[in-house]
C-alpha cells in the first residue's frame, strides 16, 4: 500500500517561478488571516490560512506582461479581497451582538443571552455582503474568484 504524495499544484509553481521577492502584508490582510479559522485537509481542494499568507506575500515585476505574471496578479489580488472582506464578517457580526445588548439593556441577562448568538450568527452573513461590496468582490469576474480557489497543493498523481 502506497502512501499518498502531496505536492505543490501548477499555480503555485507558476508563481514560485514568476516571484521576484517578498511583499509586506498589510494590516488589513493580516488581521484578516488570523479572523479566518483553520482547516483540516482530506482532499486539499481548498487554499488554508498558510497558503493564502504565501499567495499573498509575492512580489511580481510590475514591467512583466506575460500571460502567467497576469494570471499570479489576478490571483492575488482576488484572495486580497477575499482576506480583507474576511474582517468585515466579524466586525459586522461584533457590532450588531453589541447593539443587540445595548437594546435591550433594561431586560434582565437571560433575555440578552437568548437573542445574542442569533443576532450573531445573522451578523456573520450580513458582513459578508457588507465586505464583499466594499472590497468590490462582488464585481469582480467569475473566472479571478476561480483562481482564487485552486488549490496550493494537490496529491501527486503517478
Amino acid at each position: 500500500m502506497s502512501a499518498n504524495l502531496v505536492v505543490p499544484s501548477d499555480i503555485t509553481i507558476c508563481e514560485e517561478k514568476k516571484a521576484i521577492g517578498r511583499r509586506r502584508l498589510g494590516v488589513l490582510e493580516q488581521i484578516g488571516l488570523l479572523g479566518m479559522a483553520p482547516m483540516i485537509h482530506i482532499h486539499y481542494s481548498k487554499l488554508d490560512t498558510g497558503d493564502k499568507r504565501k499567495i499573498l506575500s509575492r512580489k511580481y515585476d510590475p514591467d512583466d506582461k506575460s500571460e502567467v505574471v497576469m494570471i499570479c496578479k489576478r490571483r492575488q489580488e482576488s484572495v486580497r479581497k477575499e482576506v480583507v472582506a474576511h474582517n468585515f464578517l466579524w466586525v459586522t457580526a461584533g457590532g450588531m451582538a453589541g447593539l443587540t445588548w445595548w437594546s435591550f439593556r433594561r431586560y434582565n441577562y437571560q433575555s440578552r443571552l437568548v437573542a445574542l448568538p442569533f443576532i450573531f450568527y445573522g451578523g456573520t452573513f450580513v458582513g459578508r455582503v457588507l465586505g464583499d461590496i466594499v472590497t468590490n468582490r462582488n464585481g469582480e469576474y467569475g473566472r479571478d474568484r476561480f483562481l482564487a480557489s485552486l488549490p496550493a497543493k494537490v496529491f501527486f498523481q503517478g
